[in-house]
Parts: structure tokens; C-alpha cells; sequence
């Protein structure tokens, strides 16, 4: 299930790393346990356990383990937490990684990894909040807000706080609150310039922050393009996660093409995202069947793109509209070219309704 554009690229901000950093508050080691890893034997058991089922690919049954292994530990298992939360993230539970956080809190010993605690159990209940409906989607927002201002009030300097609180705001429908936040991180913020396109956008129009926003995103594609996914605002973009070992990727191959070569030098851009782990095969499969598009190898379902967009089976598309607003789409719906032209046409008239940049102001300028 793909994310929240607000949402997921503040997760992907070194989380694991903020993680570990808070686990320098774990005690206890002994000489057979390495720091973070459970000491008590019956705890390193179920660890052990735990480790098993995860191999077999039962995720929810290794969580589980991991937990109990935490609890078997006196709650002092910073590797079982670790280890739970990760899984918690692939499986998309963001509730259970709001209680695994709010296990982690009391293991952070610094002001610092304390701001970083409360940070992420602050996304994990955005997360929760965005996905839920009523009383309880604003009470999820609710106390991603009061974690968003604990981070701040032990980090001031902690800007990717301000972001996030602005999502949180905007889902709350307080506007003017949430537009302050987005300036605060635009004026304040040298830590992640990537997020600097999408906060300006979000001052403009506040209401985007509230929409399913495609993930931001930078790489370089086959032939050398150096492409972000808030550079392309304005243009329609459509991403083909597909590789050259999966028959229904092939079978949809040809209808890439041909909306590649249908909207050729109208506002649209395609990009095939191919999960092969064989570099000189991917590029000599694209040459040899004319993929004269946009092309980038992730090669793997923990790439960066697979990742951010939440992809864990291919063939999967995506499209973007000029907003940035994320829909997902078939490539074989007899559908999907009259979505497109209607997306290329309303991406004309926003790009006739707005005024032309000054000629003094570059593009990265706001960086």
C-alpha cells in the first residue's frame, strides 16, 4: 500500500539509525550478549525463535516472538524492538508500531534520542490517523501533534518536526496552523533540502498536504536524466515498477510503449522502475525491445523506489497527476489512456493559469 508522500519520506529519514542511537540507553549486557541483544537465556531463546520464523517468512508470528523476547528481557531488548518495529513497518501495522514506540520511549536516556523517540511515534500515529475514519483518525492526528512539539521542545533544532507537524495540521483541517509549520521548516531547515519543493507547495496550496501525495523521490535514469519527483510538478508522470523475469510485466510491455509514443511532447512523463538484480541484463533487454523512455533499475523490492511506493509484487503502476496526487492504475485497463488525457488536459490549464517565473529566479532557487 503506498504511502503518504508527507508521511513516507519523513520514515525513510535514517529512522533505523535514530533507532539504534536510542538504544545506547539499553543496559544490562553481559559478556555472551553483545549491547541491545535480551541476556536473560530464556529471552535470548525466544530471540532465537523469533529469528526462525522471520526466516521462513512468517512475519507476523516472528513480531510477535520479537516482543516476547522484549518482554522476557525486563523491556530492555533494544535488538527485539528493533527487529519488531521493522517488521511492523513492512507489514504496514501502524498500530503496532505506535506500541512498540511507545515501548522504545523509556530506553531513550538523552535529550536527543528522546526528540528522535517521539518523532517516530509521532509518524506512526499520523500514519495510524490518516488510515482510520472519525473520532479516532482526529485522535490519532491529535497526538501525532503533541509528540511533534515534545520533539521540539528537547530538539528545537529538530526542523523535520515542523514538517511533519504541518501534515498532521492540514489533516486537521487547521490550515493556517499548518502552512506556519511548513514556513517555520522552510525558514529553519538545512537538514532536509529534499522535502524543501514540497513545503513550498504545501504554503501555496495547504490542502495538498492532506491528499495522497506521491512519494518525493530523486535518481538518475539510463541515460544520465537527473530527475526528483517534485521536479516534475506540473507534468503528468506515470511509473511502471515491472522487470524482465515477470511474464505480465512483458505482456503489458507493449502498452507502455505505446502511450510512451501516443502523449510523445505532451506533459507527460513515463518511467519504468525494474526490480532486476542483473544490471547487464536489464540494460541489454531495454535495448533490444526499443524502451526508448525513461528507465531505472531499483533492482530489488527494498530499493528506494519499491520502498517509498510501498511495492511488494510487480507488474504495479502509478499514476501522478500534475499536482502530484497519486492514483493507482492497470496498464491493461481500456481505461487508462482516456485517465491520462484528462490528466495531461488539466495539467495544461493549471500550467496556462499560472503566471511565468521570473526570469531572475532559478528553480532551486528556494534550496
Amino acid at each position: 500500500m503506498p504511502r503518504s508522500a508527507g508521511v513516507v519520506l519523513l520514515q525513510t529519514l535514517a529512522i533505523a539509525a535514530a533507532l539504534l542511537a536510542a538504544s545506547l540507553s539499553a543496559g544490562g549486557a553481559t559478556d555472551e550478549a553483545k549491547p541491545g541483544e535480551p541476556t536473560d537465556p530464556k529471552a535470548r531463546k525466544t530471540f532465537a525463535e523469533a529469528e526462525d520464523w522471520q526466516k521462513h517468512g512468517d512475519l507476523a508470528s516472528a513480531l510477535d516472538t520479537y516482543r516476547k523476547a522484549n518482554q522476557q528481557d525486563g523491556g530492555h531488548c533494544v535488538l527485539c524492538l528493533n527487529r519488531a518495529y521493522s517488521l511492523a513497518q513492512e507489514m504496514n501495522d501502524y498500530k503496532t508500531q505506535v506500541s512498540i514506540l511507545r515501548d522504545w520511549l523509556p530506553l531513550a536516556q538523552t535529550d536527543a534520542a528522546r526528540a528522535t523517540a517521539h518523532f517516530n511515534l509521532a509518524v506512526a500515529l499520523q500514519r495510524e490517523g490518516i488510515t482510520e475514519k472519525g473520532e479516532k483518525k482526529d485522535t490519532c492526528l491529535s497526538q501525532s501533534c503533541s509528540e511533534l512539539k515534545t520533539a521540539l521542545e528537547l530538539d528545537p533544532k529538530f526542523t523535520e518536526a515542523h514538517y511533519s507537524l504541518g501534515v498532521s495540521l492540514a489533516y486537521l483541517h487547521q490550515d493556517d496552523a499548518a502552512r506556519a509549520e511548513f514556513t517555520t521548516f522552510l525558514n529553519q531547515d538545512t537538514n532536509a533540502p529534499g522535502l524543501h519543493e514540497r513545503a513550498a507547495r504545501f504554503v501555496e496550496r495547504v490542502e495538498l498536504a492532506r491528499s495522497r501525495m506521491a512519494p518525493a523521490f530523486a535518481l538518475t535514469t539510463l541515460d544520465g536524466q537527473r530527475i526528483t519527483m517534485d521536479g516534475l510538478q506540473g507534468k503528468v508522470v506515470l511509473i511502471d515498477f515491472w522487470a524482465t523475469w515477470c511474464g505480465p510485466c512483458l505482456a503489458a510491455l507493449p502498452h507502455i510503449r505505446d502511450i510512451a509514443r501516443k502523449f510523445a511532447g505532451q506533459p507527460l512523463v513515463v518511467l519504468s522502475v525494474s526490480m532486476d538484480s542483473d544490471d547487464a541484463k536489464w540494460k541489454d533487454f531495454v535495448s533490444k525491445n526499443g524502451m526508448t523512455w525513461l528507465q531505472y533499475r531499483d533492482g530489488r523490492f527494498t530499493g528506494p523506489m519499491a520502498t517509498r511506493f510501498g511495492v511488494t509484487a510487480i507488474p504495479f503502476t502509478f499514476s501522478i497527476d500534475a499536482d502530484g496526487v497519486l492514483e493507482d492504475q492497470h496498464v491493461g485497463d481500456s481505461e487508462i489512456e482516456g485517465k491520462l488525457k484528462k490528466m495531461i488536459a488539466q495539467a495544461v490549464e493549471l500550467a496556462n493559469r499560472k503566471p511565468a517565473p521570473a526570469a531572475s529566479q532559478s528553480a532551486g532557487s528556494q534550496f
